[in-house]
C-alpha cells in the first residue's frame, strides 16, 4: 500500500498557470521579491497568496511578515501608502536620440 503524503500534500489543487507581463512600481517589485524570497517562496506564488486573501477580504500577513515588509520598504525606500494606490502615473521618459 502506497504511503499517504502529508496534509499539505493531500489539499494541493492542480491549476493552469500563464506567464503575464504585469508592469509595477520598481521599489514595490524589489520589497516583493526580497520577501518571497524570505518565506522561500516564488514571487508568482507570493503574489497568487496576496490575490485569494484580497479576494476574500483578509490580510494576506501576520505580525512577523508586516515587520519584515517594514524593514524591506526602508531597505528600498518604498514610502507608497495605500493612500497612493489611486493616484500613481508613470514618470516620462526622456527622448532617445
Amino acid at each position: 500500500m502506497a504511503k499517504r503524503g502529508t496534509a499539505v500534500e493531500d489539499k494541493r489543487r492542480t491549476v493552469e498557470r500563464v506567464q503575464t507581463g504585469v508592469r509595477m512600481e520598481k521599489r514595490m517589485l524589489l520589497v516583493l521579491k526580497a520577501l518571497a524570497g524570505a518565506h522561500d517562496l516564488t514571487f508568482g506564488d507570493l503574489l497568487e497568496g496576496i490575490v485569494l486573501h484580497a479576494f476574500e477580504g483578509k490580510p494576506s500577513f501576520g505580525a512577523d511578515s508586516l515587520a519584515k515588509i517594514a524593514a524591506l520598504r526602508e531597505v528600498y525606500g518604498l514610502d507608497l501608502t495605500a493612500a497612493d494606490s489611486h493616484v500613481l502615473v508613470e514618470a516620462k521618459r526622456g527622448r532617445r536620440g
